[in-house]
């Protein structure tokens, strides 16, 4: 069967709006339910080693990746709403103007890491 399109699809997927409190393991487990997973990695802040809340899925092949987005996409996972698509391979992504640190400045605090105590 041969499905070239003009964009690389395959069987890696991005996975947002994750549950802070989930693991590696709880996204294997929900992914599985689609079909085979290879790997599942939750993405994690460097400085604090907490979860940003997003992370990737590789399913064994692409039309498993098409039943977990089919599945996942627009679903909600322990209180939170995931948004489940094809990765784009890392070339794709547009340059990040403020060097990865940074952001929106909003949210809130947590932690005393800053009171001096």
């Amino acid at each position: 069967m041969d499905n070239q399109q003009g964009s690389v699809q395959g069987n890696k997927l991005y996975v947002g709006g994750i549950p802070y409190r989930s693991t590696e393991d709880d996204l294997k487990k929900a992914f599985s339910e689609a079909g085979s997973v290879v790997s599942a990695s939750i993405i994690s802040d460097r400085m604090t080693g907490r979860s940003r809340g997003f992370g990737f899925v590789e399913m064994a092949s692409e039309a498993e990746a098409q039943a977990a987005i089919d599945r996942w996409d627009g679903k909600e996972m322990d209180g939170r709403t995931l948004s489940v698509s094809f990765a784009r391979p890392q070339g794709d992504r547009p340059p990040r103007r403020d060097g990865g640190f940074g952001g929106d400045r909003g949210g809130f605090g947590g932690g005393d890491y800053n009171r001096g105590y």
